[in-house]
């Protein structure tokens, strides 16, 4: 199993937990309120929303990740969503740990 599958499972995991939002206005808004540790955006995502999502994570100093697909992120916590955000710094830490390798 590849390092980018385990990435996936955990992202699996972070959502049973609770510690994931999901949905472009609610990811915003974590965004906003500092509660997102890191964004997901997919690699094929609108460029509207990419410009979106990269502007605000830069201005709020929020991670931003854009390795995956929209499939991908999708088939990872079981609904169709081209973002993501991890609330927990912990999951947030161990998805760094699996994409650095």
């Amino acid at each position: 199993m590849t390092n980018s599958e385990r990435a996936l499972q955990l992202l699996g995991l972070v959502r049973r937990a609770g510690k994931l939002v999901t949905g472009e206005s609610f990811v915003m808004a974590a965004v906003r309120d500092g509660s997102a540790k890191m964004v997901l955006l997919a690699s094929d995502a609108g460029k509207t929303s990419q410009k979106q999502f990269r502007d605000k994570t830069t201005s709020y100093d929020v991670q931003i990740n854009e390795d995956f697909t929209k499939d991908q992120l999708s088939t990872a916590i079981g609904s169709a969503r081209t973002v993501l955000a991890i609330t927990d710094p912990g999951f947030v830490r161990k998805l760094q740990q699996l994409l650095a390798k």
